[in-house]
């Protein structure tokens, strides 16, 4: 009943909301529902329990019918005082809008099985609570049941049969039980007074109080074998268009996963989303079935030229619902409020997508309907938006593939315009040739291929090699992607028995990747790579295990592989380098163009040890590449070595770097750094505080709508870093990371510092926010730390974040096959950054009013 996460949320300066205090009523327990135009429009349900009413935010509005079942989002416990509040809430704070009390009353348990106050808390314990409401709007028996899973605060509204419930609206009794006004009233009363920023303000809260927007899908990871987990489901994979709808109240769209239209090419979906009476966004994929109900991608591209066919669209995700985003929501909560959704409406081709627990099963049906494939997904997962993520595995039978066109050959025969196109995809920045495809073709797709194609003719070959082919080639420029179906790879990675299915609209060039190798495939080559280093010594009973490594052109010089580094694990520098070797896809992005000091263990973790920044350029291997850059530690310009390449990691690898440190700016931009990073480091070994103050620095940065991504030190603590972009100088960040420390720190001072002494901290947790100045470094993700154990510093999904974690979970000896199955979780600390110059704008205007 704590109503600290209130008070911390307001400035009593600002807002006339009351200030949090225990109270209680005399008599019968009371509740009241506050309509509240804040974002978004929704409905604010309080029951008074334990001194404070508990508090669900309801976008929907409650409902006197039985048949319908709203989404309720508990929030933080608001003060009793809180129920009798109406009015503004200025710009610039929490909850800032317009609130009136649109019903107020009492209530009790349904069954009383000891006092009211004791049911009620058995009852909230259980996550499901059964009422009576004595309202002037709201009466008779409902329900609060909370939604099974890790997200705490999803719940559902539901209204009990009895001699209250009815079909009719209740919320077109829309004023106010105290001040008789109703909320659009007080919002142009309020707006007459305010100044024409916040005027505006109060318009758009009443225009778009709940409008939906696109958002990008979840894509999901690929592998080779069908699997069976109680912790998984598994849906069908449907072959065709993937699409996300946006539903609002007077505008219905079609979108491709990459927003490009589909509103016109699919009106027919359209027309069937129009009848859901809800604000949502859904995912799911449009196909047309064969006769066998099968979807076929034939059918539907021909549907695109002569509208034949019947189309579905499969929904198998919800976003969003009545302006509250689902995304945190887990699996099976996502898809039950999908599953009440559309079971609400008669659609004739609204399809809800089931899914199953016995994934074998499902890929042998799969099988015998020569279907694509299955999807699994993790029943524990979070939508993760625009990203692939290993939560989600599509498992494919019939093999497909996205492919760019580069090129046609000349046709032969008796057939017109063209033989064979010819394919290609990327491997990294390159254009890689995959075959020719000369099957799938009829007449009329021939001549409408070539009319496409055409005006895009060019004299250069957009690839760096050689085909290969003796075909006579007219080049194209590479823009248009097709769907191609096909037998297996080769051993030089072309396609086998390739059949032309269709042009993909949805998709853009610069997305179609060459696949990544499975699992097998990977450690398969770890294994060689293994190999070819033992095959490279320079002799068997050299007792200080000296050999060489080629790697491209370059050959390594490893030396004194057998010396133990970490003395109570047994772990060798020859385990350290070879880590590296196997990470170094996944470390190099995070240490390319950025100044490295060098922090290095010659004689192992219980050895001295020292940084070192500069190098002497004749002493160093010639093609290892560095940059002067000017230290302000030392005041003059230093030789930093540079990391771009594996080579260079293995070569500071040999040198005893067992971690590996980079700067927060690279040499392009070495005044403005990528990231921010918070250090949380702990004066003493009490893991649990670490955790809280990680997920306080996320519930501020979620306050300030900034993402931000966390990771294991390696060591005791945790790094939270948010991505800049390289937008803004030392300086700025210097003050930003400041004002962000401090804002942390006031929510839990009781366990956290912002002293730099250890002796000051008085064992409390350092908010080290100082490591944002120029040429300070940490250790980067994916590296080892020089700790027993051989810990490394691992990315996290903010789900991990709870008290079961600890950094010694991951080391050198386990961390792969995590890295396998998780990708790199720390990309997108490199895309776009945080817009800094927005939220001091707004913490300003915050202390100025």
């Amino acid at each position: 009943m704590s109503l600290s996460k209130y008070n911390q949320k307001r400035d009593f300066k600002q807002t006339k909301e009351p200030k949090g205090k225990i109270a209680k009523s005399e008599n019968e327990l009371q509740f009241v529902v506050q309509k509240h135009a804040a974002s978004h429009l929704h409905y604010d349900f309080r029951l008074e329990l334990n001194g404070v009413l508990k508090s669900w935010a309801i976008p929907k509005g409650p409902s006197m019918d039985p048949e319908i079942k709203r989404l309720a989002m508990m929030v933080e416990d608001h003060p009793y005082s809180y129920k009798d509040f109406e009015g503004s809430i200025p710009e610039g704070n929490y909850g800032a809008g317009n609130v009136i009390v649109w019903d107020n009353g009492t209530y009790a348990p349904e069954d009383v099985t000891d006092t009211p106050t004791k049911t009620l808390n058995e009852q909230l314990k259980k996550g499901h609570l059964s009422f009576i409401l004595k309202g002037e709007k709201l009466k008779g028996e409902f329900s609060l049941i909370k939604l099974k899973g890790k997200q705490e605060n999803a719940w559902l509204l539901i209204k009990k049969k009895d001699g209250f419930s009815s079909d009719i609206d209740i919320l077109k009794k829309n004023k106010s039980v105290i001040s008789k006004t109703t909320l659009e009233a007080m919002i142009k009363d309020s707006a007459k007074t305010s100044t024409s920023k916040t005027k505006k303000v109060a318009e758009k809260e009443t225009a778009e109080l709940e409008k939906a927007v696109f958002i990008k899908p979840m894509l999901a990871a690929t592998i080779t074998e069908p699997f069976e987990d109680p912790e998984w489901v598994f849906e069908n994979k449907y072959d065709g268009y993937r699409a996300i709808a946006v539903l609002n109240e007077d505008d219905t769209k079609l979108w491709s996963r990459n927003k490009l239209p589909f509103t016109n090419n699919f009106e027919a979906i359209v027309k069937e989303l129009k009848k859901i009476e809800h604000t949502a966004v859904l995912d799911g994929e449009i196909v047309i079935e064969d006769d066998n109900g099968n979807a076929n991608f034939q059918l539907l591209q021909n549907y695109l030229k002569t509208g034949e066919g019947k189309l579905k669209y499969y929904v198998f995700d919800l976003l969003n619902l009545d302006g509250n985003l689902t995304t945190n929501l887990i699996l099976p909560e996502r898809k039950e409020l999908l599953r009440l959704l559309l079971e609400k409406y008669k659609l004739s081709n609204i399809i809800y997508s089931e899914h199953v627990k016995n994934g074998l099963q499902l890929y042998e049906n799969a099988l015998k309907n020569k279907s694509e494939g299955i999807i699994a997904k993790k029943i524990s997962s979070n939508y993760v938006i625009g990203k692939r993520s290993n939560d989600w595995l599509k498992i494919k039978i019939i093999q497909q593939e996205e492919a760019i066109i580069i090129g046609i050959t000349a046709p032969k025969k008796s057939r017109s315009y063209f033989g064979a196109v010819l394919l290609a995809q990327y491997y990294g920045k390159s254009l890689k040739f995959i075959g020719k495809c000369g099957t799938g073709f009829t007449d009329e797709t021939l001549k409408d291929l070539y009319n496409t194609l055409k005006p895009h003719f060019t004299e250069n070959s957009p690839l760096t090699e050689n085909t290969g082919l003796r075909d006579t080639i007219q080049w194209v420029k590479p823009k248009f992607v097709c769907q191609v179906k096909f037998s297996e790879w080769t051993n030089d990675k072309h396609l086998r028995h390739p059949v032309f299915l269709g042009i993909r609209t949805d998709k853009k060039f610069n997305e179609v990747f060459m696949p990544s190798t499975t699992n097998k495939q990977r450690n398969k080559t770890v294994e060689m790579e293994k190999e070819d280093i033992k095959e490279n010594k320079k002799g068997e009973k050299n007792e200080e295990n000296d050999y060489d490594v080629k790697i491209g052109k370059t050959t390594v010089h490893l030396t004194n592989q057998n010396k133990i580094y970490f003395p109570k694990d047994g772990i060798t520098k020859g385990d350290i380098v070879q880590y590296y070797a196997e990470v170094s896809a996944l470390i190099l992005p995070y240490l390319k163009d950025r100044p490295q000091s060098m922090n290095r263990f010659p004689n192992g973790i219980d050895g001295s040890s020292f940084y070192q920044k500069d190098v002497a350029i004749d002493k160093i291997p010639t093609w290892l590449k560095t940059k002067k850059v000017y230290s302000e530690s030392n005041e003059e310009y230093l030789n930093y070595l540079i990391c771009n390449d594996k080579q260079t990691l293995l070569y500071m690898a040999n040198l005893g770097c067992i971690d590996i440190n980079p700067w927060n700016s690279t040499i392009k931009h070495i005044e403005n750094p990528d990231w921010l990073v918070i250090d949380i480091d702990p004066a003493k070994d009490n893991f649990e505080e670490v955790i809280r103050t990680a997920l306080t620095v996320k519930e501020v940065l979620d306050e300030w709508e900034t993402d931000c991504y966390c990771k294991t030190s390696g060591a005791t603590g945790l790094h939270v870093y948010i991505p800049l972009g390289a937008k803004y100088d030392y300086d700025s960040i210097k003050i930003f990371s400041e004002l962000l420390a401090q804002e942390i720190h006031a929510r839990i001072p009781e366990i956290t510092s912002l002293e730099r002494s250890i002796k000051k901290r008085n064992n409390k947790i350092y908010i080290d926010y100082l490591q944002n100045r120029r040429g300070q470094t940490l250790a980067a993700p994916y590296s080892v730390r020089p700790v027993p154990g051989a810990t490394v510093s691992t990315p996290l999904e903010w789900n991990e974040v709870t008290k079961k974690l600890h950094p010694s979970q991951f080391t050198i000896n386990n961390v792969m096959k995590r890295f396998e199955k998780k990708g790199d979780l720390w990309q997108p600390v490199l895309k776009k950054g945080a817009n800094i110059k927005k939220i001091l704008q707004r913490l300003e205007n915050r202390e100025n009013h």
